[in-house]
């Protein structure tokens, strides 16, 4: 009797997982832990086909494993990256979390610094200091003094509790 491999699909895609997993285990004469619908349906024609045609020979199973011996053989396939709608790559912004220290965007913030005022915008993605944009507080201090600060105790933009210094 010649085996119908579409309507042992139909009939295998109606069975539940416990039914698939007695499938399963009829088929292969052992039991499975997988729960997962498709692979025991892939797993159980595939297993129906051996069964009717007759699986590989000895020598292309000898030839098999003296190839998998032989070179970097990955035992599962990598998982297809996903793909959005119209098949083009998207790019989307990333957000970091609001700095609960920091003033609205649009405000700025002072500090006298060896006999000048020292002024900083708050942009929203970053600081803009004499017409120049820059990531962080820090990178302001910087440029100000020359050396490394920690931009919020430079600026006194800390709570209490803040270590002083550079």
């Amino acid at each position: 009797m010649a085996l119908n491999i579409g309507k042992e699909i139909t009939a295998l895609k109606r069975m539940t997982v416990p039914e698939l997993r007695r499938k399963y285990a009829v088929a292969f004469g052992e039991t499975t832990t997988s729960r997962h619908k498709e692979f025991l349906i892939r797993r159980i024609v595939w297993r129906l086909q051996v069964n009717q045609e007759g699986g590989l020979s000895e020598r292309a199973r000898l030839r098999a494993r003296e190839l998998a011996a032989e070179s970097d053989v990955r035992m599962t396939a990598p998982r297809p990256r996903p793909v959005a709608p119209g098949g083009e790559t998207t790019t989307a912004p990333i957000e970091f979390p609001k700095d609960d220290r920091l003033p609205m965007p649009g405000a700025i913030i002072t500090r006298r610094y060896k006999d000048q005022t020292i002024e900083v915008r708050v942009l929203p993605k970053g600081f803009e200091y004499e017409g120049d944009i820059y990531r962080t507080l820090s990178a302001v201090a910087k440029q100000v003094t020359g050396t490394h600060w920690n931009g919020f105790n430079f600026f006194k933009l800390c709570e209490t509790g803040c270590a002083d210094g550079r």
